[in-house]
């Protein structure tokens, strides 16, 4: 078996031609995208960036696992205890340390483990190509290069699992060598100068009038990224704000695509490409105005959790994939596809055989996480996205949130106040699946009880009477107080402590 994994972080799945999208973002991944499976439905189960990549290292949901977060307890992992032994179970079988007992040589090209201080990543890896040259999340110019390399020296030989990370869309403030492909490009028809406007008037990190963080200039210290105001705004002001600002993003995107092509080419090069399995994928999307976020992930919702998946599989026929699946049961899959034993603690369910029948399989429903920027678990069943707020990151959100995101899938009507069975329905599917895999879990705590009890969300933490001000000195004091009414607590610890 060959295997090249390729994550693309803060990858939405619809600006991607293979999905869709009206612009020439990916000819590389779409050209891919022919020989391959494409799930149209696989969502991460846990976001963003850390939870992510340790639910895919770990196999395990966040909840069972203890990282739901980027900072505090719940941004490691829940030890073990008494089962523990000589060697750890949740190592000895992560995702690839699996593949590794089974004689499969791999090797990881990513900044993850250290940006993060995740070194359960390295679990399984027999080799780790930890640091590019720069603390800042590497550009795939960075990166590439290792892979070909190794790719050249080890490529031809059998038996090899690499994973390889590209962080261009998550970093759109980049000024990028080329030209602005995508300059005379309309934007997608659901963005409109009224939902700009719109927009405007919500509060949030973010948000239109703060896209850095809490405050215009700001760049929250946690996202690592530079930022270039001819590039992409600090904030909405404009129509042609919000353009330059997929426009960023969508060059990105397709800065990544050059290097995917360059991928391809290198197993093309070694005469490998044919019987090299590939996967395609992300680990969180990315909002572009969706619940009032800009250039961020800081929701549970369908675009944050949705993640493009392509799969190709020697053997397996080209297919469209309407299931419903989390990223785990990919995961799931292609150890089940190379013929290994599953271990029994993994949350993730095999769908070999559907695709080998090429049927779409899927779940009844899926229930998602994200305890970064906010506290938040969703339901996604149906065409629904049920979603319940435990902290809003002082962003505009309600306790409860309901969207048809076959109809509706940038989020722009939220049907909660006109559904209420459907509420009840979401809410007791989220509380069996709570209680289910509390059951199961490594600890008695839930990582999000964890979570808010330390004050909210890691990246969401502000001086709160500061944001207050600037809400109210710019137009929005109506959410000023509606946020110190949700916050009491931290806005009287934060005064306390300027005291």
């Amino acid at each position: 078996m060959r295997l090249l994994y390729i994550d693309i972080d803060s990858l939405r799945a619809d600006h991607l031609g293979c999905y869709g999208y009206h612009l020439p973002t990916t000819p590389n991944i779409d050209e891919l995208a022919e020989d391959c499976v494409q799930f149209n439905n696989v969502y991460s189960s846990d976001v963003p960036s850390l939870p992510s990549r340790t639910a895919v290292s770990t196999a395990m949901f966040g909840i069972r696992n203890g990282v739901v977060s980027h900072g505090g307890l719940s941004a490691d992992l829940r030890p073990i205890g008494h089962d523990r032994g000589v060697r750890s179970p949740i190592a000895d079988q992560s995702f690839p340390a699996t593949l590794l007992r089974e004689g499969i040589r791999t090797v990881s090209i990513s900044s993850f483990p250290l940006r993060y201080s995740a070194p359960w990543w390295n679990n399984g890896f027999a080799e780790t190509i930890n640091h590019m040259g720069s603390p800042l999340p590497e550009r795939a110019h960075d990166t590439v290069p290792h892979a070909l390399d190794w790719l050249g020296r080890n490529g031809a030989g059998d038996d090899w699992m690499m994973y390889i990370c590209l962080q261009d869309p998550n970093r759109i403030s980049d000024q990028f060598s080329a030209p602005n492909l995508f300059e005379s490009g309309a934007l997608p028809e659901w963005y409109t100068e009224e939902i700009r406007q719109l927009h405007w008037q919500l509060p949030g990190p973010s948000s239109a009038q703060e896209v850095g963080g809490f405050f215009p200039d700001m760049v929250h210290p946690s996202h690592l990224r530079t930022r270039d105001s001819e590039t992409a705004p600090v904030q909405v002001r404009s129509i042609e704000d919000a353009k330059r600002i997929f426009d960023s993003y969508d060059m990105a995107v397709r800065y990544a695509d050059d290097a995917v092509g360059q991928l391809i080419n290198g197993l093309e090069d070694l005469g490998i490409y044919e019987d090299t399995a590939i996967v395609l994928t992300s680990g969180h999307g990315q909002a572009l105005g969706e619940l009032g976020v800009y250039a961020g992930h800081q929701a549970a919702d369908e675009i944050t959790c949705k993640v493009p998946m392509l799969l190709r599989w020697p053997g397996v026929e080209p297919s469209i994939n309407e299931g419903l699946h989390y990223q785990l049961d990919v995961i799931t899959t292609l150890v089940d596809l190379a013929g290994i034993e599953i271990p029994r603690h993994w949350d993730g369910e095999s769908i070999r055989y559907d695709l080998e029948s090429m049927a779409d399989g899927g779940r009844n429903h899926l229930v998602l996480s994200q305890g970064a920027w906010s506290c938040q678990r969703s339901v996604r069943w149906s065409d629904l996205l049920y979603i319940h707020t435990f902290h809003d990151g002082f962003h505009w959100w309600p306790e409860e949130m309901l969207f048809n995101v076959a109809n509706d899938p940038h989020e722009q009507k939220d049907l909660a106040p006109f559904e209420p069975s459907l509420i009840r329905q979401g809410r007791a599917l989220l509380d069996d699946w709570t209680f289910f895999n509390m059951d199961l879990s490594l600890s008695p705590i839930d990582p999000m009880e964890i979570v808010l009890a330390e004050g909210g969300p890691f990246q969401g933490r502000v001086n709160l009477p500061s944001y207050l001000s600037r809400l109210r000195e710019t137009g929005r004091s109506h959410w000023a107080d509606e946020l110190a009414k949700r916050h009491p607590t931290e806005l009287i610890e934060r005064e306390q402590m300027a005291n």
